[in-house]
């Protein structure tokens, strides 16, 4: 008996000693891997199908999102900035007629382009956005400058293109937008007297917002979005795009988003904070905020046709496609080089 308790207590200070090291273990802060850098894009969400795309036309859309996200991928590699990054990869795509957004802007009812554009520094928090321009080359542009050479967040209409044309960008006439397909749509329209906003077929039609995400090698997020807004919008209608929280939403601590589908439910959900504030206040990944934000909360929104999708990357590098419709166009790119294209669901 005298043997067996000095026993006992070497084997419990050896179990003890186990359990201390465990917890010990636990509590140290060992940084997660991450990649160097991250950069997403999208090029509008909707019934994106195989059978309804053609193979030239989706050649078309892949080799533009190659080309633009590569603008994006050069500027991190070198050490530039996420801002800069998002800025200039959202141009190329601007530069396109391929997308709703810059140059193949859809007509407004009364058949004028009108922009929308947001763009946000995680870092800062700071944002600048623009909405209703009708002769700003590059919208994302006008939102960037809103953001560094004005104390506003957001301008709109005359005054924001008076704004632009005193700090250079480039400005152009309408009929630059002026694009024969779009307006046929517009005509197609008008002439079944179908509202935007009700009509089946555009909930079922792309929605060709574009939008970038990016991580930096500084650890810096950032994110922007931007827009024609709908076929045959009215009476100075603005969607989720030039929306701080609602179509684009950046922080450090948690992530970068932007958005692409039927604006009114975005805004109403808020959906890019609300998906950072998944990720802060319940410690959720950002693939599980996301999920949760697309899957269940968009489609459940008033009369439950919420639609569309996001891209977001957090602050590790990891990158989220999530979307509630057949089809996104999409790419990624991180600092291990590892190229993703993709527009339908499967891909």
């Amino acid at each position: 008996m005298k043997l067996i308790k000095p026993f006992l207590i070497i084997v419990l200070f050896i179990f003890s000693c186990k359990t201390d090291t465990k917890h010990l273990n636990k509590d140290v802060n060992i940084p997660e891997p991450k990649v160097e850098f991250s950069i997403a894009i999208h090029g509008g969400a909707g019934t994106i199908k195989p059978e309804n795309l053609s193979e030239e036309k989706r050649v078309a859309y892949e080799q533009k999102l190659e080309e633009a996200i590569l603008v994006g991928y050069n500027i991190l590699k070198k050490g530039g900035t996420s801002l800069d990054a998002v800025q200039n990869t959202i141009n190329v795509l601007e530069d396109s007629p391929l997308f709703n957004a810059g140059k193949g802007a859809v007509y407004t009812h009364d058949e004028y382009n009108e922009h929308d554009a947001s763009i946000m520094d995680g870092k800062t928090l700071n944002a600048g956005a623009s909405t209703g321009t009708r002769t700003v080359k590059n919208p994302i542009n006008l939102a960037r400058i809103v953001m560094d050479k004005s104390p506003h967040v957001m301008l709109s209409g005359k005054g924001a293109e008076i704004f632009a044309t005193e700090h250079g960008l480039n400005i152009v006439e309408p009929s630059y937008f002026a694009t024969k397909s779009r307006l046929e749509s517009l005509k197609r329209i008008k002439n079944n007297e179908v509202s935007t906003f009700y009509n089946e077929d555009i909930k079922n039609s792309k929605f060709g917002t574009v939008g970038c995400v990016a991580l930096d090698k500084h650890g810096n997020l950032a994110a922007g979005t931007s827009s024609g807004g709908m076929t045959n919008k009215r009476w100075g209608r603005i969607g989720d795009s030039p929306i701080i929280g609602a179509g684009t939403y950046a922080n450090n601590n948690t992530c970068a988003v932007s958005c692409t589908g039927w604006g009114e439910y975005f805004i109403r959900g808020m959906v890019a904070h609300d998906i950072s504030a998944l990720m802060d206040y319940k410690n959720l990944s950002l693939e599980e905020a996301s999920k949760i934000v697309i899957q269940e909360k968009l489609p459940n929104i008033g009369n439950k046709k919420g639609s569309g999708g996001i891209i977001a990357v957090d602050k590790l590098g990891n990158i989220s496609f999530q979307f509630n419709t057949a089809g996104m166009y999409r790419a990624s790119i991180n600092s291990e080089g590892k190229l993703y294209v993709g527009i339908f669901k499967n891909d």
